[in-house]
């Protein structure tokens, strides 16, 4: 079985098969014509360019296609990049398919709906319970599948559910150290919150925009849901707009996309165990890439920072970890 992308390293020879995530023209400052191509498999993702592209080119390679490399890992400006010595679409013959290349959440996907449904029975307010349970039911297979995001974090198959259910880890564990936190309500807008990028986004393999996600987002897309469905199921009261109030303003500030600010105390905590979670999500892929003693490669999302791995870590003992991340779930 080929090894990950994400296990080679600079000056590592690759002769493969990847799937391309996005292909993007363009042109050098010579005028000639390329692509920008981002290559995936289960371990992570890569950047190639394909100089001298033809139009021919910009047809074969796009989004989804698999496509068989030989090239060598090098470094461009502290990242890793595959440098393309050739390329040729892959062929029924090779026996390889789109489900070989999507990173998949490290938590199986019926262990994601178990903790899921838990979370749901805890509550005990009926008309958040409700609403909660309507858009399961409504949401149940696409949940379960989708992505969190394009990028940065949780951006696998059913990444959207293992971050839900880790942020409502967290939020259980809060709730017993601060126990003035109404959970129910944290409890359902950790659940909603993300919803609605099942309609920002448009699939599990490559996800881009849909034009729904580009012209309103994914946070207007589900305060609008939740009036729909609160109104489906003749709920009303202050329940319902506290709800869509925690989804508006669980992004924390308007340059990060909220139209309001947390103003209730559950919209606050919601915010921060939603930036928790991302920023853990993108820091422990990275770190699982790099030796001890190493630096990952710079990652945009936060600030552009790279991270040392401690020589230390090596010497944790496998039982630790797993302790660790028996606790963490």
């Amino acid at each position: 079985m080929q090894k990950g992308i994400m296990q080679y390293k600079i000056g590592d020879a690759f002769d493969g098969f990847m799937m391309i995530k996005e292909s993007v023209k363009g042109l050098t400052s010579n005028g000639k014509p390329f692509l920008t191509l981002i290559l995936r498999d289960v371990s992570g993702q890569i950047e190639a360019k394909l100089w001298d592209a033809t139009a021919e080119d910009s047809k074969v390679y796009t989004a989804e296609q698999i496509i068989h490399i030989k090239g060598e890992v090098i470094q461009f400006r502290d990242k890793a990049q595959l440098k393309i010595f050739g390329i040729r679409p892959a062929q029924p013959a090779d026996g390889v398919r789109v489900a070989d290349f999507v990173e998949k959440a490290p938590v199986p996907m019926e262990e994601l709906q178990e903790k899921l449904t838990a979370a749901i029975f805890e509550m005990e307010n009926p008309a958040l319970q409700r609403i909660v349970r309507a858009f399961i039911k409504k949401y149940q297979e696409p949940l379960l599948l989708y992505p969190a995001a394009t990028k940065n974090h949780h951006e696998y198959a059913s990444g959207l559910a293992h971050h839900i259910v880790s942020m409502l880890a967290i939020a259980r564990e809060l709730s017993l150290l601060y126990p003035d936190i109404n959970r129910d309500l944290l409890y359902a807008g950790i659940i909603l919150h993300d919803i609605g990028k099942l309609k920002e986004l448009s699939s599990v393999a490559t996800p881009t925009y849909t034009l729904p996600g580009k012209l309103i987002g994914h946070i207007p897309i589900m305060v609008e849901e939740i009036g729909k469905v609160a109104a489906e199921l003749q709920i009303e009261g202050e329940e319902v707009l506290i709800l869509q109030h925690m989804v508006l303003s669980h992004h924390g500030k308007a340059e990060w996309g909220s139209p309001k600010p947390p103003l209730v105390r559950e919209a606050e905590i919601l915010h921060f165990i939603d930036l928790i979670d991302a920023k853990m999500n993108m820091l422990n892929r990275a770190l699982k890439n790099v030796r001890p003693g190493e630096f990952t490669e710079r990652l945009f999302a936060m600030d552009n920072r790279s991270f040392y791995k401690p020589l230390f870590e090596a010497e944790r003992l496998p039982s630790q970890k797993q302790e660790l991340s028996h606790n963490h779930n």
